[in-house]
């Protein structure tokens, strides 16, 4: 299959990045990628469903992504990889033997080993520039699951239509389920059993760069994880913090003691982003070098900076988040920058996968979370019409249509936008700019 078939399939199969801000994979593909990365690093605390994925269906995933290999021209497959995922390395190596291209880039066991800027340095030894693309320095990473997802497309003619969620933390039986997209929060955490706090909040994606849901709010193509988590647990006092509260706490307990810089991950690949100056400058609403705030724009909102290295309890990265998306409204975009030379430090400034957990408060809930893909019945699903970046897709259904599962539900816009699909049998219910609801009948005769 040639590139230009490939990115049809992709677009039209509605496959994006399965985690993150869905980035159309269609668009990934370029002859400039002479390298390409399987980010199979699990990011983010308690998650799994990566490495269960990848070990479970090792060959399948391999073969397709050595395809997409052939198809863009790429001399070198890399399987980016934690050495701690011994089952899904063993897995790896009884299949990529026949693929001379192919090879693991064996990963510690830290954080934010996922961040795209960081495995890619990890495993090539390139440095994506501040602000850039890493198809500048010839890279381009695929998402495990995003890859599983051309196969069941290109193998089963399955668009995606549904998503793996590890549910875990306060809940009887952790795992790692699949479920119709649309499937309400709520729904999909009674699959792991009852919940075991009272009044749980539903913390959606990875510890450190999720956020807080709400049981009614629907599963989408980049839902990864579900965190149910107690009132008083750190992670949700520290979400619900306010940020003009932050701010005044940061004017009159930041000591400048650079810990939080000396722990970033993009600082330590030379990219201009001092967390503590900006603080400073924010704080005393200094303007003198107005770089120190241009230079939000190349924060990744990893989380280290609040959640980990500050001893003060300190927001940094929300502080930043906050001027980043003023200077946005503003349009202001990311200066060109060089980064600086990465120095021998950076090895000795890892965190610990294992440090971070115990710092959050989440070691306790670090348990096996078993893949599960048996079928869910469900009997409504909220499709939203943009689960990706980029246009939304432009629905082609009206109310009381039938539709069938994997039927397209909505056609990709204009500009970069990819196909959505009913997840289920049933009717449609309602339509929007913003979503479509479906209804098995079954739900239907129950109102």
């Amino acid at each position: 299959m040639d590139m230009k078939e490939l990115s049809v399939l992709m677009q039209q199969n509605g496959i994006v990045g399965a985690g993150g801000a869905g980035f159309p994979t269609y668009a990934k593909l370029n002859e400039n990628a002479d390298t390409i990365i399987l980010n199979c690093a699990e990011c983010e605390p308690l998650l799994r469903l990566h490495r269960q994925l990848l070990e479970k269906y090792a060959q399948e995933i391999v073969d397709t992504f050595h395809l997409i290999g052939e198809a863009v021209g790429a001399k070198e497959v890399i399987i980016g990889i934690k050495k701690a995922y011994t089952r899904t390395i063993e897995a790896l190596n009884a299949v990529i033997g026949v693929y001379p291209e192919v090879r693991l880039g064996l990963l510690d066991e830290v954080y934010p080993a996922g961040d795209e800027v960081v495995l890619i340095y990890e495993v090539t030894g390139k440095v994506v520039r501040p602000g850039g693309l890493p198809i500048e320095c010839g890279v381009a990473v695929f998402n495990v699951e995003t890859v599983y997802n051309v196969y069941r497309a290109m193998n089963q003619q399955t668009p995606v239509m549904d998503k793996l969620v590890s549910v875990v933390a306060e809940v009887e039986h952790p795992m790692t389920v699949r479920v119709p997209i649309g499937t309400s929060i709520e729904e999909t955490v009674r699959l792991a059993g009852g919940v075991t706090t009272p009044n749980p909040v539903y913390f959606i994606g990875g510890p450190m760069m999720g956020f807080i849901g709400s049981g009614s709010q629907p599963v989408t193509k980049t839902t990864n994880a579900v965190l149910v988590l107690p009132e008083s647990h750190y992670i949700i006092q520290r979400k619900r913090q306010k940020v003009s509260i932050d701010l005044k706490r940061a004017a009159a307990c930041c000591c400048q003691c650079s810990m939080c810089t000396d722990l970033c991950p993009r600082n330590r690949l030379g990219h201009p982003i001092q967390p503590h100056l900006f603080m400073r400058a924010a704080t005393c609403k200094d303007v003198q070098k107005p770089d120190i705030f241009v230079n939000t724009f190349f924060c990744s909102s990893c989380g280290l900076c609040e959640m980990y290295s500050c001893f003060q309890g300190l927001s940094p990265r929300t502080l930043m988040a906050e001027y980043k998306a003023g200077l946005r409204s503003h349009g202001l975009k990311p200066p060109q920058v060089v980064p600086k030379p990465v120095g021998e430090e950076r090895e000795y400034r890892k965190v610990p996968m294992e440090r971070l957990m115990a710092r959050l408060d989440l070691t306790k809930y670090n348990r096996e979370a078993p893949l599960d893909e048996s079928a869910v019945p469900v009997r409504r699903v909220k499709i939203m019409l943009s689960q990706h970046i980029g246009a939304p897709a432009s629905p082609i259904v009206k109310q009381g249509d039938t539709v069938t599962a994997g039927q397209m539900i909505a056609e990709p816009a204009k500009g970069l936008s990819v196909g959505i699909h009913a997840s289920i049998d049933g009717v449609i219910k309602e339509v929007s700019e913003k979503y479509v609801i479906i209804e098995t009948q079954e739900g239907r005769a129950g109102k």
